[in-house]
């Protein structure tokens, strides 16, 4: 189970309190206390879950909700002390998949965040075709050449597709720049190897939650590339 967590929250307290218990249970949790601060590190694509707040500073949570929902299909957890079922109504046409009442029990936000995690995990597995190379949250559909990361689908181009199912099927093998442009692009191909560093780069953007660490290619300097299973 993915376990990044994202808490919208301005009360600090309810906050920590909130990442205290997410963390106890294995969680990595990350805290914005306000509106804009909040879109900012929900749409950077590196959590699993957010926790929304109703009453924030700069933009408040239904409308976080909504242009949230825009670009990602994760869980939302609203949290609120407004009970009214009018607001309850409102978070759900937005798009949001549960609405926690303030005060509550910490167990059982915990236990609606496990169970909110869990049913995403097995819509993704059930959306995605079953065929081709899966590794952590990447898919590689040999079959249709399609790339699917956390569930989502991202471009590629067909040499960068290439590039990638062959240092996915051999992973854990270091190839140098020479090898891996002799075997994508070929002999008589015209180009160097800079090539290669630039598909690299290109793959990484669309692949990776951060290209300043990332998981799946990594460079072996002075040999080339290598990917990380």
């Amino acid at each position: 189970m993915n376990k990044n967590i994202l808490i919208i929250e301005d009360d600090q307290s309810i906050a920590e309190l909130e990442r205290d218990y997410l963390e106890i249970e294995g969680f990595q949790v990350e805290i914005a206390s306000e509106g804009k601060s909040g879109l900012k590190a929900a749409l950077s694509h590196r959590f699993n879950l957010i926790l929304l707040d109703l009453m924030l500073p700069n933009m408040n949570g239904f409308d976080l909700c909504k242009q949230i929902r825009q670009e990602l299909n994760i869980p939302i957890l609203m949290v609120s002390a407004k009970y009214e079922d009018i607001d309850k109504v409102r978070g759900f046409g937005l798009g949001a998949d549960d609405y926690i009442v303030k005060p509550f029990s910490p167990s059982e936000l915990v236990a609606r965040v496990k169970a909110h995690l869990a049913r995403y995990e097995r819509l993704i597995q059930t959306d995605i075709p079953k065929e081709g190379i899966f590794i952590r949250g990447l898919h590689i559909n040999t079959a249709s050449r399609q790339i699917f990361v956390d569930g989502k689908e991202v471009i590629l181009t067909t040499k960068e597709f290439d590039l990638l199912k062959f240092l996915a099927t051999h992973s854990n093998q270091a190839f140098s720049k020479e090898h891996l442009y002799e075997r994508i692009w070929g002999f008589d191909s015209m180009g160097d190897t800079a090539t290669v560093t630039v598909h690299v780069k290109r793959i990484r953007t669309k692949i990776e939650k951060d290209t300043n660490n990332p998981q799946y290619i990594q460079t072996i300097w002075g040999s080339g590339y290598r990917f990380n299973e």
